[in-house]
C-alpha cells in the first residue's frame, strides 16, 4: 500500500451526484472526451448540462461499461467530478461530450435507479496544496512537455503549470501507459512528491529519463 492515500474521516459533508463508471481514470484538471449512447447516460448528461452540475467518474474494477443483465459494475471508492465543457450530437442517439476533471471525491454510499443509473453520496477530497516541483523532478517535467507537444494542445489542459508537482504528477499519470490499477493509486495518493517518486521510478525502469 502506498503511503499518503486519502483516508478522510466520516464527518465530511456529502453531496449527491450521478456516477459514470468507466474503464479509465480521470484526474483533476484532466480532459476526458466521452461518446454517450446509453439512454441512462444521455439523460444524465442532459440533466447535468441543464442544471450546470457535475457528475462523478469512477474506475470500473469489475464488470462492463455497458449495461448487462449481470447488473452494474463494481467501481473504485475514489473518483473525480467531471464538468461538461462542450457537446455535439453528430447523429441521433449519440452524444459527444467534452469534460474536464474537477476535484476528487470519496463514495460514501450509492444506489441504483430504475433506469440503472448509479447515484452516489460523495464527500469531496480537499485539493492538494500547490507544491513547487522538486529539482530532481525536472527531467519528468521536460518529458511531459515533450509529450504535450506531440499530442497537441487541443488534447491537453489549456493552462499548463510545469512548476507544480501535483499538476505534473496528474498529467504524467494520465498519459503514461500504466495499468489502470496504478493510475487509480496515483489518483488516491494525497502526496505530490510521493506520486512523482513512483512515476519517476517507472520512467527510469523504462529508460525514459
Amino acid at each position: 500500500m502506498l503511503s499518503g492515500l486519502f483516508t478522510g474521516g466520516r464527518t465530511s459533508p456529502t453531496t449527491t451526484v450521478p456516477l459514470f463508471p468507466l474503464r479509465t481514470v480521470l484526474f483533476p484538471g484532466g480532459l476526458l472526451p466521452l461518446k454517450v449512447f446509453e439512454q441512462r447516460y444521455i439523460d444524465m448528461t442532459k440533466a447535468c448540462m441543464k442544471d450546470g452540475q457535475p457528475f462523478g467518474v469512477v474506475m470500473i474494477t469489475a464488470g462492463d461499461e455497458v449495461a448487462t443483465r449481470s447488473g452494474i459494475p463494481t467501481f473504485a471508492n475514489v473518483g473525480t467530478l467531471a464538468t461538461i465543457t462542450n457537446w455535439d450530437m453528430p447523429e441521433l442517439g449519440i452524444l459527444h461530450v467534452a469534460t474536464e476533471g474537477l476535484s476528487r471525491f470519496q463514495v460514501r454510499g450509492h444506489r441504483v435507479q430504475p433506469d440503472k443509473l448509479v447515484v452516489a453520496d460523495v464527500a469531496e477530497i480537499p485539493n492538494e496544496p500547490r507544491v513547487p516541483l522538486p529539482d530532481d523532478a525536472q527531467p519528468i517535467a521536460r518529458l511531459l512537455e515533450l509529450i504535450a507537444s506531440r499530442v497537441g494542445k487541443q488534447n491537453f489542459p489549456a493552462d499548463p503549470d510545469y512548476g507544480d508537482a501535483t499538476w505534473v504528477g496528474y498529467r504524467l499519470a494520465e498519459v503514461l501507459p500504466l495499468p489502470l490499477s496504478i493510475k487509480q493509486s496515483m489518483l488516491e495518493i494525497n502526496d505530490a512528491p510521493v506520486r512523482l517518486k513512483v512515476l519517476g521510478q517507472f520512467l527510469q525502469q523504462q529508460g525514459l529519463i
